[in-house]
């Protein structure tokens, strides 16, 4: 049995939700479903209709969930929405009640509203008192949740967390969203990348530790600060006049395309910063890989996951323990983790010991994060 060297307490998972909206989307048809753009440059209409079976093979992603509705041009669900019935699934899945929670924090890249939503899925939830968070990243904001509640929950400040995540991406990229004459192709690159989806888990502070799955490792790290920036908004360090950040196209989400990306993700040694950052994880915290039996590597490109999973070889990770559901669901950004998590744990067997191992790199300053779940049976 492996120690807990620093802090009292075990911290176990409880339960684990998912919530996917509407009905898939095949790859091919997204274009149409969230609609054209009709009114933007003629080389962007152009550049969209020709790398789109480009894209398809690049990213390997055959379906994608949506909250926005292709039909009736509306959205059947929200971020918050999407976060209550992800977190009452992971409830129901712990077996404990809402007001057995004493510590929630939401994970995600949504921050327009005030109070936070955060408080907004208490309230949906009816719980009267408790500490709550709000983590402001993409990719890596569920990592960093998760790696809060542990540190608090091993502390014993606090006997149930609540972490959920959440996404609605296809908000940023429907044709009404956009200021049609202003966009580039880095601003409608990651339509066919992101889609929606939500994801929560219940973990439980134990003093002992008896059958399931236990946080063993959390892992935050930024690694952008000498490093431009290649993907978010233009939007400045205050509240803007919405109309000036609509006419200057500051709302829309960019990346660089992929040609471009190369310059920015290989560090001086060769190596990605993925592979080095997990090198230090591995490295800081001593992690035995001997008894890894998954990785999770989330990523919305089959091209970068492919590229990953010959580096890792390098550090004891044979690619027969990559695991990744982006292809059948689509990558939701944020929440992808705990998505990908709750398909894993509820699909597959396991055995004593088994370690899962899941890590991300986040592009929008180069923010990684990773946490490692063991399960136990005594």
């Amino acid at each position: 049995m492996w120690g807990n060297a620093f802090m009292n307490n075990y911290v176990k998972l409880l339960g684990i939700g998912a919530c996917l909206p509407g009905n898939p989307i095949k790859f091919e048809d997204i274009n149409n479903y969230i609609g054209q753009i009709p009114n933007a440059p003629k080389k962007i209409k152009t550049w969209i209709s020709r790398v789109q079976p480009i894209m398809k093979e690049m990213l390997g992603i055959d379906y994608c969930y949506y909250a926005f509705n292709g039909k009736t041009r509306k959205f059947d669900e929200d971020n918050l929405s999407l976060s209550v019935k992800a977190s009452k699934l992971a409830l129901q899945d712990a077996k404990i009640k809402p007001q057995d929670i004493d510590l929630l924090i939401y994970a995600g890249n949504y921050s327009y509203q005030m109070p936070p939503i955060s408080t907004r899925i208490q309230e949906e939830l009816g719980i009267d008192i408790c500490s709550e968070y709000h983590i402001h990243s993409n990719c890596s904001s569920i990592y960093k949740a998760i790696k809060l509640a542990d540190t608090f929950l091993k502390s014993g400040e606090y006997k149930n967390a609540l972490v959920v995540s959440s996404m609605v991406s296809s908000a940023h990229f429907i044709p009404e969203y956009y200021n049609q004459q202003k966009v580039t192709k880095e601003d409608v690159f990651l339509r066919w990348y992101l889609c929606d989806g939500a994801g929560a888990v219940v973990l439980s502070s134990k003093d002992t530790v008896d059958n399931g799955f236990y946080l063993k490792n959390t892992y935050v790290e930024s690694a952008g600060g000498k490093k431009e920036s290649v993907m978010g908004n233009n939007f400045p360090s205050y509240f803007s006049n919405p109309l000036t950040a609509y006419e200057n196209g500051e709302h829309h989400i960019r990346q660089v395309t992929l040609d471009k990306m190369r310059k920015y993700v290989v560090d001086e040694n060769g190596k990605t910063i993925f592979y080095n950052a997990l090198k230090r994880m591995l490295d800081k915290q001593k992690i035995d890989l001997s008894t890894l039996k998954y990785f999770m590597v989330n990523m919305p490109s089959k091209f970068v996951r492919e590229y990953i999973t010959n580096e890792c070889v390098g550090l004891g990770i044979s690619p027969d323990k990559f695991y990744s559901v982006s292809q059948k669901i689509g990558y939701a950004g944020p929440p992808a983790a705990i998505i990908s998590l709750d398909r894993l744990l509820k699909n597959n067997d396991f055995k004593n010991n088994d370690l899962i191992f899941s890590f991300v790199l986040e592009v929008s300053k180069f923010m990684q994060g990773g946490f490692t779940i063991q399960y136990i049976k005594e």
